[in-house]
Formats: C-alpha cells, structure tokens, sequence
C-alpha cells in the first residue's frame, strides 16, 4: 500500500450534533492516522491513511452516547493525505443523515450551572452530549447557521469551546453562556420584572400562582402540584375538568409520589427524558389525576427546568400551553395572546423554537409508548426483511393523534405527534409538517398512503398530494394498518407467512361500510381479511356516542336483552332508541372502546359524559385494579360474531363492582386470545399481533399476553399502538403492495 493509498468510510445514522467528529479526531489522533472527517447531508465522511485496522470496530464500538450507526461503508481512495489529521467545515446537499432528537441535560452540564463559574445557573447550558437539537433546527446540515441559535454570536469563550476538538463543547451548535447566549426573564402584568428570573417564578408558584414556562418544544403550564386551591385553579382556567395532568419533579422526590421500578428509572433518567407512567401513592391531591391510580411524572430535562425545580424544592404540575384542542404555543407572542387568560406570569426567553414538541408519554410494564414525540423524533425504524427496495412513501396517518410517516433508503421515519385534526390549527400544523419533514428529508415521494375513510383530513390532505404530483395512492383500511404497524415495529418479513391481528380501538372505517373496532384479522402486509369481531351496536348520535358513554350502555343492554339500571334509565332514552331503530344518525360499530364506555357507564363511571378522550375506560381500569377476583362469565359459543351478552348480564350482576370491571377486562382478553390461539394451532397464522388504542390499556394487554402465553405474540413497543402509530401500517402496506 503506497503512501497515497487511503480509506474513505462513510458512516450513515444519528451521527451530526452528538460530538461524532472530535470522536474520530482523538480516535484517529491516538492512532497516529492522517486524514480528515466532516459532516455532509449524508451523515459523517472520513478518509484516513495508516494502519486503520480495527478502525471501523472502533467507531462502533466507542461512540458517543448520543449517536446511532446504521451503517458504516469503505472504498479505497487514492489522493495526497494531510500532513495530520484535522476536522474539516461540513458539506451540504441532498439530505440523507439522521437529526438527533432533542436531549436532556448531562450530568456534567448539570453539575456546571450549580457549581460557580461561568455558567452557574445559566439556563441554556449544554454540550454535544445533550441539549436542543429538533426542536431549533431549520435545516441540515447540522450547523449553528441552520438552527434558531444562528443569531447569537459566540463569545471569544465560547468560540474556543467550539473550535476545540478536545472540548466535549466542540461544534455544539447551541453552545452559549450568559455573555453571548440566549436571555431569560419573568413577565408578568404585561412588563418583565427586575430581577433572578428564577427566583421570581418560584415566588409566584410559592405563591399558589400558574406560571407559563417555555420549554424545549414549547410553553408549559405550572403549578404547585401539592396546593389543591392552585391545581383547582389552573383546571379551572383550562376548562380542563378531569384529564390527568403531567407532573415534573426531582429524582429525590418521586419514591413519595409513584412506586418506582428500576424500568421507570431508566426510562425517566434516559436523554429521551419522557413522561412515565406509575403507580401513584396517593400523596398528592386528586385533582391532579381524578379517578385514576396512576401519575404521569418526567425529570427536569433542561437547565431551566432544574434551576425552577431547584429553587422550588416540591413537585410541579407542568402540562402543555395551549387552548383546549390547540397545538402547544411556542412563539412568545402567541404565549402572551392565548396564554394570558391561564397564566399569572411567564417565564420566557428569546431562543425561537423551530418545530413544537409535546412531550412523550410512555409506560414501562408493560412496555408501550402512548405519545411518540419529544426526545424520540426524528427516530427511523429499519424496514423489514425483504423491503429493501421500499419506494419513498409518505403515508398520513388518521384523524386522531395525527403523525405522518416517511419510507426512505430502507428505514421508515415516524413524526412526532401532531394532535387531532379536527382542530383547525391542528390541521394546519399537520399540512406544515408534511411539508416540513419531506423538505428536511429531501424525501422524493413516489407513492402516497392514506386512510380509506373518505372523510378524515389525513386522507384528504394525502389525497391531495397525491392528486396535485401525479403520484400513485394507496388507500389502507384503518385496522390493518393497525396490524401492520405492529409487524413492522417487530420486523416482521415482508414473506413471514401470515399473522392473527388482534386489533381493539374505538373506531375505523371498515370494508363492509361500518366502523369496525373490536377485531380479529388474519392476513399480512398485502392483505388482511376479517376472521371475528364484536357484534356490532348501533352509535346513537355518531361522534355524541363517543363522548357520552350511557348511549353505548343502552345499545349493549338492549341488545341483550337487560334492563337498565337506575342511573341510566333516569336518562333520555327512548330518544336514542328511536334514533336507532329508525337508523337515524346510528351507524353500526363494533368498537371495542365503546363497549369499554358502555360497560363504565353500567358500573356508575363517566355515566353522562367524559370530559376527555379515554376517560371511561381508563377509570374503568382504575377500578378493575382494585378487585379480589374477576367475576365470573358464563362460557360463550364460538363463532365470527363475539356477542357480549353474557359478559353484560354478569356487570349487571351482584358481584362487587371492582370484581365486575376485571371480569369485563378477562372476558375480552380470553374472547380475542382464544380464536387468536386456534388460528396459529391450526397453521393458519404465524404469529399475533396486538394493536390498537384499547392496548393502551395495561390491564387487557398483561390479561391479553396471559391468555396467549407459549404463543409468538407481536405487541408495539416503540411505537404507539393508537391512530399515533397508524402510518407506519399505512406506509409498509402501500410498499408491499407497489413491490
């Protein structure tokens, strides 16, 4: 090998912004190598000469914390090397590398703001290893110019952390320190306030007040999470009644609130920093989590949220500034507009947010995402065996918890959450991402996935595009998309043979014309076909069944032939049930949520109305979880149809109410597990797959796996197993079928 002979090694994944350069600089360096290493808008490109073996194991091997390698490729070069080995200036082009999710503080930033110097308490702290990433970038590469810290200049300080490859501060692109960073200060009456920023905000939540913080991906709402009067206050405020309210507290803090187990931790303590699910002790008040037993908790994720919690010293409710069905308000302006009403005061700076991020949402036993957004995106999933010649497919998700997803060179890239679409500025917040993510991703879109309802805007939006490009369009029947998003997440192949899908939610547009929602699908990614499913009720009022859980209680009992009890026969009920006879505004549906609403309502829970998406049967698992033993139901004959009749005539029953609602749980697990099992015994199905909203539910996914032991059953992880997840279904069907 002649001195001009060299390696060139591309390295493809989450590698810009993670301190990956100055990695291979002292990598190379301690190796005694010549070469150079950049970035471009394919990710990291080296070249080296010398002895470069074990190299490539090397960069593996002892990355940094943040980075993800997909791929590493070589090719020998031939050129004059350098006389050292030097970092050169990044390359842009074609985007085709990973941007790193917004991470939270390390230990030695932390350590930095409470120790003196320069940085002590300064609220914008952060380093290669952690801190905003997503959520300022306008555009890649990944470089200070193409992020919203572009117009802070570096101070000379500052400017020799960056220009340092020694210096674990080299090239972060929002590196900054008071001097020449971004500026925090306490409005409140419309005027900033003299003083520690900091100091004044605690004073005002010490005082019972709500205070609005700009985060990462937008403005939160807080308050002291102990003070019933101020909780009280903010749901007052919010118009917000009932649903659970997200909490920040101190690591120390949580073993008083949540049972914590070392699952919990990890997630908590994890860069992703999400919301995680416990059980609660029951020490706060329960205005905080009305009728549920469990607490949403997240650690401080940024400087600024541990100098709050810091001088605070308790634990914060810390829930998303917006108005009710809005997107979270990230502008300063917009904040003091729309926020004025809940807020006393605003804890606020001049460091733009590029892209709204609500916080994820996770639980860890068992383990499913429920939000998929800040911290998590933009993370790429590696497509299955035997899609590697996947088009570039933009698939658009469902009306619900819209999230888009992108297919590319192999990997499928999952949005973050981008809420409901039936709020106009949700709407348009979906059309902006679109547009957003196929631009940062310089995604050539050759195929268009949507929902096969005519009449969500996902699909309308999708079909649009697809209309005005001139591109072909998938349209993907909403359940199995479910299905196939669970596969996907579990790498399924594309000729894996078939799967049982067992997919309970509230409802989606079937290809018989009713919304379908309590099913058992047998098929693949090309095709599914419907083995059984609930039998159907009508929806009296449509979308009002859905929210007003006693209707779906009438249907149930009626069908049954039950009588109603007191609670729900003191409501409008011939009304409802001349609606549905007459087939008026009733559509059939055999919704597994609104059995769950029905069975709630029976049992005296939400009976009227819920005042959020879920309510119902969430308290219905609140409750379950308190019972001795399930009820007893009598068996059920087989069959296409799953009758719950006799699961109804036992709520109806004399058992005590807890033992009730875990009865309703088993019966729909052993109902579902039971055919699932037949089908894989039989050869028929390789395996089964759970998805779907209902699953969200960790009371019927344990009691659902129970039923399924021994069995290879496919449950979403990563990913959610709601509509938030349904484009990556919609994504891998439209693939295998252009295949």
């Amino acid at each position: 090998m002649t001195e001009r002979e060299g390696t060139e090694i591309r390295v493809r994944g989450q590698v810009q912004g993670v301190g990956f350069r100055p990695f291979v600089w002292r990598l190379a360096r301690d190796r005694g190598l010549r070469g150079w290493v950049l970035n471009d808008a394919e990710g990291v490109l080296i070249r080296i000469w010398g002895e470069t073996a074990g190299f490539t194991e090397a960069l593996r091997d002892e990355a940094p914390p943040l980075a993800r390698i997909d791929r590493i490729e070589t090719r020998e070069v031939t050129e004059n090397p350098p006389d050292g080995f030097e970092i050169r200036a990044s390359e842009g082009g074609t985007a085709d590398t990973r941007v790193t999710p917004d991470a939270a503080t390390c230990p030695d930033c932390l350590a930095e703001i409470r120790a003196p110097g320069r940085r002590h308490g300064y609220a914008f702290t952060n380093c290669t290893h952690c801190g905003p990433r997503f959520s300022i970038l306008r555009g890649l590469p990944y470089d200070r110019a193409q992020t919203t810290m572009a117009g802070f200049a570096l101070c000379p300080e500052c400017r020799a952390e960056y220009d340092d490859p020694a210096d674990r501060r080299f090239h972060a692109q929002p590196v900054a320190c008071p001097a020449c960073g971004p500026r925090l200060w306490f409005e409140a009456g419309g005027a900033e306030l003299a003083g520690d920023p900091v100091a004044l905000a605690t004073a005002a939540l010490k005082r019972g007040e709500i205070v609005a913080v700009k985060g990462l991906g937008g403005f939160h709402l807080a308050c002291d999470a102990r003070d019933p009067e101020a909780v009280g206050r903010l749901r007052a405020r919010k118009h917000r009644p009932a649903k659970p309210f997200a909490l920040m507290a101190r690591e120390a803090d949580l073993d008083a609130l949540v049972r914590v187990t070392p699952a919990d931790l990890a997630a908590l303590r994890s860069p992703a920093a999400p919301v995680v699910l416990m059980q609660a002790r029951g020490t706060l008040p329960a205005a905080v989590a009305p009728g549920i037993d469990t607490l949403g908790v997240m650690l401080p994720y940024t400087p600024l949220h541990h100098l709050l919690l810091d001088a605070f010293g308790g634990v914060l409710v810390m829930t998303s500034g917006n108005l009710s069905g809005e997107p979270q308000v990230i502008d300063n302006a917009e904040a003091r507009a729309k926020l004025a009403p809940f807020a006393d005061g605003f804890l606020i700076h001049d460091r733009d947010i590029a892209r709204r991020l609500d916080d994820s949402v996770l639980r860890c036993d068992p383990p499913m995402v429920l939000r998929h957004a800040r911290g998590r995106v933009p993370g790429v999933i590696d497509l299955p065996e035997g899609f590697a010649d996947a088009p570039e497919v933009l698939a658009t998700g469902a009306q619900m918890k819209g999230a888009i997803c992108l297919i590319r060179h192999g990997q499928a890239m999952l949005s973050h959450y981008l809420g409901d679409l039936d709020d106009p500025l949700c709407l348009s917040e979906f059309e902006r991402a679109i547009a957003d993510y196929r631009a940062l991703f310089a995604h050539r879109t050759s195929h268009v996935a949507v929902d096969a309802h005519p009449g969500y805007r996902a699909s309308q939006t999708g079909r649009d595009i697809a209309g005005r490009e001139g591109l072909p369009l998938a349209e993907v029947w909403h359940h199995h998309a479910h299905m196939a998003a669970c596969m996907a997440e579990n790498g399924w192949p594309l000729r894996g043979g078939k799967v049982a899908g067992i997919v309970l939610d509230g409802t989606g547009l079937g290809p018989d014309g009713t919304l379908w929602g309590g099913e058992l699908l047998l098929g693949d990614y090309h095709a599914a076909r419907r083995i059984a499913h609930l039998a159907p009720a009508p929806l009296p009022g449509g979308d009002r069944a859905a929210r007003e859980p006693w209707r779906n209680a009438v249907m149930r009992l009626d069908q049954a032939g039950l009588a109603l009890p007191e609670p729900l026969a003191a409501l409008p009920v011939q009304v409802i049930r001349a609606a549905a006879r007459a087939g008026l505004n009733a559509p059939l549906s055999s919704s597994a949520g609104r059995l769950f609403d029905a069975a709630a309502a029976i049992l005296g829970l939400c009976v009227q109305a819920q005042s959020y998406e879920g309510e119902a049967a969430m308290r219905l698992e609140a409750l379950a979880g308190t019972a001795h033993e399930p009820a007893e139901v009598e068996d059920q004959t087989d069959g296409p149809q799953i009758d719950p009749a006799p699961m109804l005539r036992m709520l109806c029953g004399p058992a005590p109410a807890a033992d009730r609602a875990l009865g309703m749980h088993l019966w729909l697990a052993q109902a579902f597990a039971r055919r699932a099992r037949r089908l894989i015994e039989t050869g028929a199905a390789q395996a089964v797959a759970l998805s779907g909203g209902c699953f969200q539910n960790a009371l019927l996914l344990r009691l659902t796996l129970n039923e399924l032991s021994g069995l290879p059953v496919l449950i979403q992880r990563e990913t959610p197993a709601n509509d938030g997840g349904l484009a990556l279904g919609q994504a891998l069907i439209a693939s295998a079928q252009s295949m």
